[in-house]
């Protein structure tokens, strides 16, 4: 069975020159498309990941980052909508290119699908009343 999953990767200093991507795609067979990175010499490297493969060697690969001293959790947990805040205007519906917003076609009220999100952090900055946040 395939397995498709948006990961957050926080890497310590002392990794940024390994290669751990390298060997998630050559030791576990998995695809990746690198959503967002920031990682930089003598800070934390943050890394936004779509992984995909097998279901063991997806399995194989988090427990290798995790050995590693990669942490890592799902992209979902750090996504989040204010729902007190937003006021469904729709601002983030017209600037979302992943999709990851919808308007319901009876009530137009927003409907956000964190698993669409690919946290490039555009909704938060067209968001008039900051009911979007991307926590890393």
């Amino acid at each position: 069975m395939v397995v498709s999953k948006r990961v957050v990767l926080h890497f310590p200093r002392v990794l940024l020159d390994q290669p751990i991507i390298y060997r998630l795609a050559t030791n576990y067979h998995l695809e990746f498309n690198i959503l967002k990175a920031s990682v930089t010499p003598k800070e934390e490297g943050l890394m936004v990941l779509e992984l995909r493969g097998d279901h063991e060697d997806f399995d194989k690969g988090l427990q290798y980052l995790t050995k590693s001293g990669v942490e890592t959790e799902p992209l979902s947990q750090n996504v989040i909508r204010n729902d007190a805040r937003c006021t469904h205007c729709g601002a983030c519906v017209a600037i979302c290119s992943a999709g990851a917003f919808e308007v319901e076609p009876i009530t137009r009220l927003i409907r956000f699908d964190d698993e669409k999100c690919i946290a490039c952090g555009l909704c938060i900055r067209v968001c008039p009343l900051r009911a979007m946040e991307v926590r890393f």
